[in-house]
């Protein structure tokens, strides 16, 4: 009971502040009804909560991702929603367990760690020196350095010359110092890259097992304090661990001043064969214009250094969210309206571009598509991708969205079509209307962008209420605009390293199978 009541109260103290008085731009019933169900009677906590705490990361291929879905099936049957599972192929399961490195010589000291993505497990606790291979790499030949990695963790990255976030040096620090650091990293960055290139690139970790290395160490700093991000392992038959920079700096500093710091590893994880691989996608079916779609997308998968909470489970939570609006105060829109929590796009929008090869009914019929991707802090922009009518369209319906969230929400027509990393130009690369709602980015790339602090509490309920049901009105005012959004392509802004327009996006096939 006491559990019951703690959590009950942390819901209502992140409660959604903005249940105020509200002054309409319209006497739109369903827009103020909006407001009501979206601001007034948000869910996000809820949804979050289950999501990133009790479900977790969702990786591509993890059971946590299958789980997330099968939740995300269950809730829209709840609200009466029809929703289905759609394969578009297959990847490669992999179970995460522990992650435990404990450096025992000189000193003790357990160190934050992670092992990346599909690495094998080390097989019970294996202790050993370490080696830092890029000292010695940029001293030796590769034929000198490579029989020293048998029986060592092999440290194959630079270290960062300090691990303090940027803007609190320039704060701080003398100029000369900061410039002094600066030229330090571009340095090591310059020969790390260069070094990698002369040795084959990832081909160089088939080498480093073959001559019997215990496991590979690594650190992918961003910027921030107390932040790393893991991707995937290079390896087959070792373990592949990131650590943080400041526990990557403590051991290389220690081995390349001969101290020999021992490290003991223990990671657990399990390779679940190739398994299969699914958008969700609900609807809400036109009543007027069946055939023509308004397309809500988020994707669900993340990486797994976190909890995947801003990229991107406050979108999904947003589209989540917005469905659950949009069914109680829109039940019968003019067009169709489609959610799709998409998987795989960390591992290049594949399951965003399968919907898109697998339904060109749907691409046909296309009104417009909103998609919301880093979920930190409100929406701020609304970009009309490069599509000339845009400016016809997308100022109506944001003309119809409170003050409140409007005045905050920059509307760039016909856009510049900047961002070409996330699901929406999935779309755009067919001649699809499909636009980015974009949140900040700065705090966002150096904290929590794929890192082992994307959590629940990065998250700022205030915003993502807001963002779902700015979501709701947009797709219910597509839904109702009597006039077709048209296709045309504006020219886009001139290349710095052309001098003639940018090139449109080109689709690609979508990677379906596992590696």
């Amino acid at each position: 009971m006491r559990t019951a009541v703690i959590l009950a109260a942390a819901f209502t103290l992140a409660a959604p502040a903005l249940a105020t008085a509200q002054t309409f731009p319209t006497d739109d019933s369903v827009i103020q009804r909006m407001w009501q169900v979206g601001i007034e009677s948000s869910r996000t906590q809820q949804l979050a909560h289950h999501l990133m705490d009790y479900i977790g990361p969702r990786l591509a291929g993890s059971p946590n991702l299958a789980a997330a879905q099968d939740w995300l099936l269950g809730l829209y049957a709840e609200w009466g929603i029809p929703v289905r599972k759609e394969q578009y192929g297959t990847w490669n399961g992999w179970r995460e367990g522990i992650t435990h490195v404990d450096m025992i010589s000189p000193w003790v000291r357990t160190l934050e760690a992670k092992q990346l993505a599909w690495s094998p497990p080390s097989g019970g606790p294996v202790e050993g020196e370490v080696l830092p291979l890029f000292a010695l790499a940029m001293e030796a030949d590769t034929s000198e350095w490579l029989p020293m990695v048998e029986g060592k963790w092999v440290m194959w990255m630079y270290p960062e010359p300090m691990c303090r976030a940027k803007q609190e040096l320039e704060a701080g620090a003398r100029p000369e110092t900061v410039a002094k650091l600066d030229s330090l990293r571009q340095e090591s960055q310059s020969a790390f890259w260069g070094w990698l290139r002369t040795v084959g690139g990832r081909g160089i970790f088939d080498r480093i097992e073959e001559e019997g290395a215990l496991g590979i160490i690594g650190s992918r700093w961003p910027g921030g304090w107390g932040v790393f991000t893991p991707f995937s392992s290079f390896t087959d038959s070792i373990p592949s661990v990131d650590l943080s920079c400041e526990d990557y700096g403590l051991l290389y500093r220690l081995a390349e001043s001969g101290k020999a710091p021992r490290i003991r590893v223990e990671t657990e994880s399990e390779d679940l064969g190739v398994v299969p691989q699914f958008n969700v996608i609900a609807e809400i079916r036109g009543t007027e214009l069946p055939d023509e779609y308004v397309l809500l997308g988020a994707h669900l998968d993340s990486w797994h250094g976190g909890t995947g909470a801003t990229d991107n489970g406050t979108g999904s939570i947003v589209m989540l969210e917005a469905m659950r609006i949009l069914k109680e105060t829109y039940p019968s829109p003019r067009r169709t309206i489609i959610v799709g929590h998409w998987g795989a796009e960390e591992m290049g929008l594949i399951g965003s571009a399968s919907f898109r090869e697998d339904h060109p009914e749907v691409m046909e019929g296309m009104q417009a598509a909103f998609n919301q991707d880093n979920g930190t802090w409100r929406i701020i922009e609304l970009e009309g991708q490069g599509f000339a009518d845009a400016e016809n369209h997308i100022p109506q319906w944001m003309a119809a969205v409170p003050t409140e969230i409007s005045e905050h929400v920059e509307v760039l027509t016909p856009g510049e079509q900047l961002n070409t990393g996330s699901d929406h130009t999935s779309f755009i690369c067919a001649d699809v209307p499909s636009f980015r709602l974009r949140s900040p980015y700065p705090e966002y790339r150096q904290y929590t962008w794929h890192t082992n602090r994307d959590t629940y509490d990065k998250i700022v309920f205030d915003d993502l209420a807001e963002n779902a049901t700015l979501v709701a009105m947009l797709a219910y005012m597509a839904s109702e605009d009597p006039v077709r959004f048209g296709r045309e392509r504006a020219e886009l802004p001139v290349s710095e390293r052309t001098g003639e327009p940018r090139e449109w996006l080109k689709c690609f096939p979508p990677r379906r199978e596992a590696r």
